[in-house]
This record gives C-alpha cells, structure tokens and sequence, in this order.
C-alpha cells in the first residue's frame, strides 16, 4: 500500500480480530483510551478485572465487556482470553507478568501474547525480568510506546523514509504541557523520565535509531514538589549519534505558573531539520479532553513553500489502537511486534542512561546498558 507524503501510513489491522482480550485495570488509560480505541477499530474485548470492582464493572458497562473478574488473577486464568492488556502501575507489572507467564502458550497454556504499558517495570532491571518471562512461557510481548502510532509521528516517519528531507542534522522536541499525574507515583519517587520523556526518547528511536550516547539534566517541578518528594520534574537531554546527527528534547511539566494564575501557554511542538528539507509539527495531547489532532507542516528545497496535510485522528484516544493491533498482527503473521520487548530495553536503557547522566554529571554511553 503506497501512503501519500506527508500523511500517516495506516495502523494494518490483523485479519482476524475475533481475538479475545483480556483486560487488567480499568483507570483513566483503559477506559478513556485502549478500550475507546478498541472498538473503533472491532478488536474483541472480552473480560476486565480492576483493583476496585465497581470501577470494572461501570467500565465493562460503557463498553459492553461481558465479564468482569473479581481479581485480576482470575482474569489471567480465564482459557478464553488469548491476549493480556495490562494496565497497571509499574511496580505491579512483574506480579502480574509472573502470574501471566504460568498461563503461557510455551507452558501449554491459553496465553499467546500480553500488551504492557510503559514504563516497562519500574526499572531496566524489572524490564528485563519481564521479557525474560515472556520469553520463556511462549507469550509474545509488546509495550504501549503509543507515541509511536500519533498521526504526526508515523508521517513524519515516512519523510525520512522516503528521503524527502534528505539525511537528518537535528530534531527536537520541546514539551510544555501539565500532565495529570497518578497517585503511584508519589510511591516511586521519580516523575517525568520514565512516564514522559520516554515517549520522546522511544520517539527520537524510531525515527532515527540508536543513539551512542546522552547527556541529561535536571530538576524538581515546583507545582509537584508541593505534592511528593521527586528530582527529574523538568527534563532536559541531548542524544548524540555517530554520524553526527543530533535530538534533544525539553520536557517542562511545570510550564510557568499556569495552575497559579498565569495565563497558560502550553503545547508540544516537534522538529526536524534535514540537509534537504524541514518538517515541523505539533502534538495534540496537551488539549485533552477537548483535544486536537496533531499536526504536520513541511518544505523541501524541491518544494520551497510549506505542504500542511491535515487529518482529524488524535492521538487521545486514536493512536491506542496500534499498539494492540501490532501485537495482533505479530501473531497472526508469527512475527515480532514492532514494539516488542527487546526493542522496548533499548529505551528503558536510554532512559537509565538518562538517570546515570543526571547522577554522574556526564555523558553516557549507551553501551554500557548492553
């Protein structure tokens, strides 16, 4: 299928998607996202199970689920789901991959793959448990970096494909914008690496590769340090690549004091500066719950105007349905998900990488996570 420049390559969308899900957690990102998505696109949610009952059970009402599980481990236990949506904290991912992992396709089994959200664990040493797990109970994994599926994203992805903004020399992302935080994250001590910057940093991957080595900085959000103790509010980071190319992103969640009286001026804007072409965009997330969608504008010396294709997806909510569709398609096609678990260290180790630069005041290599 030919995609026209500048617009997104369509999300394929396994042929059978009579599939049955299994879904654990029913918060904010379950019940506003997956599963809005979920339907949009037909996929076949069967079960939910959620720490609070009731909360399952008004979610599995909206979006016409049939059971709802008094306890998660019923759920995972459960020989019609085939595939695990996994919604949970954390800190709690092991526990229920663990759990997931004795009811595998390897170990004779009903489950054939799991969908985790990111951060994959609540470090690189976790995330590696868990892929191990999978790995060896026959479950094929993929990680929720739903970034990856935004419009403006997966467009900007085939300009470089295409060659249209000729061998890349910068790109960037600056974000200012105020997340919602959960009430987990007081209990891990850390905020803004592991649950924002990772979309940029698995973003800056896929459009670009690996890079060789990070230098970060940073520090508290003043607005949450009135909430939790934390140090990585306000991120900054440089990613060096070895043909020279450069990324960096500024990943401000305290934005100026717009929750204090200010006037707000919040956005996500993108940026990519080749030797032939630049494209330049926004991400929409920050209008939620109104919300927008992304944006793309781009020139080459070719063209010497600026080509703005528009679309009306958002990537809240529409963009979770590539995630579970890969999965499902990696199944169907017995291949690797693109965002499967092996290719999901690779950026929870440039996110460590990030933490090791802050603490080491320094540039870290990448291969020293290998």
């Amino acid at each position: 299928m030919t995609t026209e420049l500048g617009q997104p390559a369509p999300v394929p969308l396994p042929g059978n998607r009579d599939v049955a899900i299994g879904c654990i957690g029913a918060g904010f990102i379950m019940a506003d996202c997956h599963l809005v998505a979920y339907r949009a696109a037909g996929l076949n949610p069967v079960a939910i199970a959620s720490r609070t009952q009731e909360t399952a059970h008004e979610v599995a009402r909206r979006h016409e689920i049939p059971t709802v599980h008094a306890r998660w481990q019923d759920l995972v236990k459960d020989r019609r789901v085939e595939v695990l949506d996994v919604a949970v904290p954390p800190d709690v991912q092991l526990e229920v991959v663990r759990e997931a992992a004795a009811c595998g396709a390897g170990h004779g089994g009903h489950l054939r793959g799991l969908l985790a959200q990111k951060p994959l664990g609540s470090d690189l040493v976790e995330a590696r448990e868990i892929v191990r797990l999978c790995h060896e109970a026959g479950i094929t994994l993929a990680v929720n970096q739903n970034m990856r599926f935004d419009q403006s994203i997966r467009a900007a992805r085939g300009l470089l494909d295409a060659g249209v903004l000729g061998e890349p020399v910068l790109a960037t992302i600056d974000m200012r914008a105020i997340p919602h935080w959960m009430p987990w994250q007081q209990r891990q001590g850390w905020v803004t690496l592991r649950i924002m910057s990772i979309h940029h940093l698995d973003t800056f991957r896929y459009l670009f590769g690996d890079p060789q080595r990070v230098f970060a900085s940073v520090r508290p959000d003043p607005r949450t340090a009135r909430q939790f103790d934390h140090e990585d509010g306000i991120c900054l980071y440089i990613l060096e690549y070895a043909d020279g190319m450069r990324a960096a992103s500024w990943d401000d969640v305290w934005a100026g004091p717009a929750r204090e009286g200010a006037a707000a001026d919040l956005g996500i804007r993108w940026r990519i500066e080749g030797t032939a072409g630049l494209a330049r965009g926004t991400i929409g997330w920050p209008d939620y719950p109104d919300g927008s969608p992304s944006t793309l504008d781009y020139t080459t010396t070719a063209a010497e105007t600026w080509i703005k294709p528009r679309w009306e997806e958002m990537w809240f909510p529409d963009a979770f349905a590539g995630p579970m569709a890969d999965l499902l398609c990696a199944l169907e096609d017995q291949r690797l998900p693109a965002i499967g678990g092996d290719d999901n260290l690779k950026t929870m180790a440039l996110v460590e990488a990030c933490y090791a630069s802050v603490a080491q005041h320094r540039a870290v290599e990448l291969s020293e996570f290998d």
